[in-house]
């Protein structure tokens, strides 16, 4: 059941004009701070882009999913057989951000995305031999050493540079190859968050959220961020874990912990995805002692990645530590805590939209409605992730760029929208924030 109440639709409203005077606030202070101070290093605060109105061979096919989507979506959700929602839900997300990036055509939308700039396909040359690499890989993260590493490298884990490297030794090198990578592993974040939200909430919500999480403006940036991969591993190793707490799996349980694994070998931040496997874990309320194995197997998955990168020489704190030095001795020394505290949050309202600023406040009042169990378990999921993202926001490390590196948290925030009535009118207001950011701006990532 949906709580209704006569004066709730204006609240909504209410919630998502907060969240465009907050956007705007950071528009119109970023741009005084960075056109007098130049302290922001971003063209279009609080966005990492640039003023370019445009059109591409993406903007047809972007306006005929946006429509569809909105005219057909729910009508779609709620009639497909459970098995097949899933994976058209992957589909459509795939075609949704491959349609967005397309509007900057194949280079500039795909292709370039991850070999320009600091970049991580820029150091492919350097990793002939992994383990030696490895091995070396701490005595380049501070900037100003010999080849230190480009920023993207040095801020994050091997495992995401590997990755890359990996696809190029079986054949599949190059920008193009990279960014559909991240493009069709990143469209599947929406099927995990999907899959998750059935066995933790139920299938009414979850059915609900599916137009939700497909036609999301973080979509923009799903389209050839790296940041589109993580999210997608994170997302899975959290649906790996509800399905292996509910259905007391072994093998989901093992899944789960590999995934884990890699994801804080993807990213440092990511640990933080360990707020919403505790709700999981909340919600699920596995007693181990009627399936002892399950934790040693997550551990054992979860293992598995550490002991192998250890092996290799390369030590995950040590890296953490020299990287807290390199991002100060970078444009995040001197990027402004005290705008960036409360413009992050900005980007943040961007990419999930303003449904889900209207949906917020219903999830948090959902936290206390006892008669609607499901809603209530719904809304510890979102808690637990704009927890997470609440205290990346407090760490100071992530000072702007955060439409792309919150990603893996933003996913989490969309199932709130499964809450709203008239799901049709917030769905257009996604599609039309998303449509109108790719044509009207030329995005960073």
């Amino acid at each position: 059941m949906i709580h209704r109440h006569p004066r709730t639709p204006r609240r909504d409203l209410y919630a998502a004009a907060a969240a465009v005077l907050l956007v705007t606030a950071a528009v119109l202070v970023g741009r005084h701070i960075q056109d007098t101070r130049h302290t922001l290093f971003v063209h279009w605060p609080p966005l990492f882009a640039d003023w370019d109105p445009h059109i591409g061979p993406g903007t047809p096919a972007a306006l005929l999913l946006a429509a569809a989507g909105v005219a057909y979506g729910p009508t779609l959700a709620t009639r497909l057989p459970w098995r097949a929602l899933p994976w058209v839900t992957w589909a459509v997300s795939a075609a949704w951000i491959v349609s967005l990036a397309l509007i900057d055509g194949w280079h500039d939308g795909i292709a370039s995305r991850l070999t320009t700039g600091n970049e991580y396909l820029q150091v492919i040359g350097r990793f002939h031999d992994i383990p030696a690499t490895l091995r070396g890989f701490d005595d380049h993260i501070i900037g100003g050493v010999p080849g230190n590493w480009p920023a993207h490298v040095a801020g994050h884990p091997p495992a995401a540079t590997i990755t890359f490297v990996l696809l190029d030794r079986i054949g599949l090198g190059g920008g193009g190859w990279a960014g559909m990578w991240c493009v069709v592993l990143g469209a599947s974040a929406s099927a995990a968050v999907l899959v998750a939200l059935r066995v933790l909430a139920d299938e009414r919500l979850a059915r609900r959220a599916a137009p939700f999480l497909v036609l999301a403006p973080a979509a923009v940036w799903m389209g050839a961020s790296a940041d589109a991969y993580f999210a997608a591993v994170a997302a899975w190793a959290l649906a790996c874990l509800a399905l292996a707490l509910t259905r007391r799996s072994l093998p989901w349980a093992g899944a789960s912990g590999l995934l884990f694994g890699l994801t804080c070998y993807l990213s440092y931040g990511l640990t933080l995805i360990a707020l919403i496997g505790i709700a999981v874990l909340v919600l699920t309320r596995t007693d181990f002692r009627a399936r002892p194995a399950l934790l040693p197997v997550f551990l054992a998955g979860l293992a598995v990645l550490p002991v192998v990168f250890g092996l290799l020489g390369f030590n995950w704190w040590t890296a953490y530590h020299l990287l807290v030095t390199r991002y100060y001795q970078g444009v995040g020394g001197t990027r402004p805590y005290a705008y960036w505290i409360w413009a992050n949050l900005a980007c943040t309202a961007i990419i999930t939209g303003p449904a889900t600023a209207a949906a917020l406040p219903r999830t948090v009042g959902s936290l206390t409605h006892r008669d609607d169990r499901p809603a209530a378990r719904l809304a510890l999921i979102v808690c637990a992730a704009l927890a997470a993202l609440l205290i990346a926001d407090l760490s100071g490390m992530s000072k702007a760029e955060t439409e792309r590196i919150w990603l893996p948290f933003a996913v989490w925030l969309l199932p709130a929208c499964a809450l709203l009535p008239r799901p049709r009118i917030w769905l257009a207001a996604q599609v039309v924030l998303a449509l109108l950011i790719n044509h009207l701006l030329l995005t960073g990532w």
